[in-house]
């Protein structure tokens, strides 16, 4: 059973909010195990040359490919064009997240639930659940 994951890195953020980018950038990918195990490897690889890659949430999907996953990530979130940027060396699957489009995902699924609606503090918790739940969808 595959498992899609979200990983941040502090030093890519902190790299992408030095060019302009933004620091909200994770990457988002699939794996046939575990999701620490492929978190690892990111790390054993230095995926976008960076070793602090961290687990931010994950989840078991049936059969999903990772092709099937950026497309329908494309539909909300910007991708990050790995030729742009020659810092990140060819990692495929990063994306730029608003947190304003998080904040309003929260809002609207409070609302439907009839939870109180009240100010959002977006953390990286949440903006992993955010972006799992629409690479499922």
């Amino acid at each position: 059973m595959a498992t899609i994951y979200v990983a941040m890195s502090r030093a890519l953020a902190s790299w992408g909010a030095d060019v302009g980018l933004t620091k909200h950038i994770y990457k988002v990918g699939v794996a046939d195990g575990p999701a620490e195990v492929a978190v690892a490897g990111l790390n054993a690889t230095a995926e976008a040359g960076q070793t602090d890659w961290k687990l931010v949430a994950d989840r078991e999907v049936g059969a999903l490919d990772e092709a099937a996953v950026r497309a329908r990530l494309a539909r909300r979130e910007r991708a990050i064009d790995p030729a742009l940027y020659p810092k990140i060396k060819g990692a495929r699957s990063l994306y730029k997240v608003k947190p304003a489009n998080v904040e309003n995902h929260i809002l609207v699924k409070r609302a439907f639930e009839n939870a109180e609606i009240k100010a959002v503090v977006v953390k990286p918790a949440d903006v992993g659940a955010y972006l799992i739940e629409n690479a499922i969808e």
